[in-house]
């Protein structure tokens, strides 16, 4: 049976404290900080946010075994879980994954010339494969969903299709931190390949939520439209 880990009337700064990672979900949203004693209802209420999507999301980032019921996915405000979507894409573009490529590139510049490119390279790598990921789904997934909304179907894009060319994002990532580890010469910036490794699994664990997310909530909405 499906339970819920947060529910709507409780305070979103309980939610929050209950679980570090959902205060990654709220800028998402639009929602800042500063919203006092406030239930999670009152603050969606106050920033036009649909209330269900929310605590889906919370939820599924609290525990990756939940999972919405179907009346959940077929009441979901679709629009907003693009838009949601959308936002977690140009947080991951603008913010996160700079900021460890400028310390990846500092410790880069104090390794042996060999080490320090092959790091440089790797990282490179792994920033186009998550562009190219994030395109694919900008620019074929989001408007087919929104062409379906409007009655029109392709008959050269279904959700099966997404999801047999939906890359895994977070192999590379795996990859990157097992260099790090592993195989980088010891004896440099070690206080800096810590954080950045903390960095990493950080990202990687917020990535896995967003795949989720894509898999939970998304492809059984669309799967559902396909079907009408």
């Amino acid at each position: 049976m499906k339970q819920n880990i947060f529910s709507r009337d409780m305070k979103l700064a309980e939610v929050v404290c209950s679980n570090r990672n959902t205060i990654l979900i709220l800028p998402r949203f639009g929602i800042e900080l500063g919203f006092g004693e406030k239930s999670v209802e009152d603050v969606c209420n106050e920033y036009g946010i649909d209330t269900s999507l929310f605590m889906i999301i919370c939820n599924l980032y609290s525990s990756p075994n939940y999972m919405p019921t179907k009346y959940e996915i077929e009441n979901l405000d679709i629009d907003s879980l693009l838009s949601y979507l959308r936002a977690s894409h140009k947080y991951y573009l603008n913010s996160r994954i700079p900021h460890i490529e400028h310390h990846l590139n500092r410790l880069a510049e104090a390794m042996p010339e060999k080490d320090g490119r092959l790091l440089k390279n790797f990282y490179k790598g792994y920033c186009n494969e998550v562009i190219n990921h994030f395109e694919y789904e900008e620019q074929q997934l989001f408007p087919y969903v929104q062409g379906l909304l409007k009655g029109v179907k392709s008959d050269n894009f279904s959700i099966e299709i997404f999801e047999n060319n939906h890359t895994n994002i977070e192999d590379k990532l795996s990859d990157l931190k097992s260099i790090i580890i592993k195989y980088l010469p010891g004896g440099i910036m070690q206080e800096e390949r810590i954080s950045i490794l903390f960095d990493l699994f950080r990202l990687a664990e917020d990535i896995d939520r967003h795949t989720l997310i894509e898999d939970k909530i998304l492809a059984p909405y669309v799967q559902l439209l396909e079907n009408r």
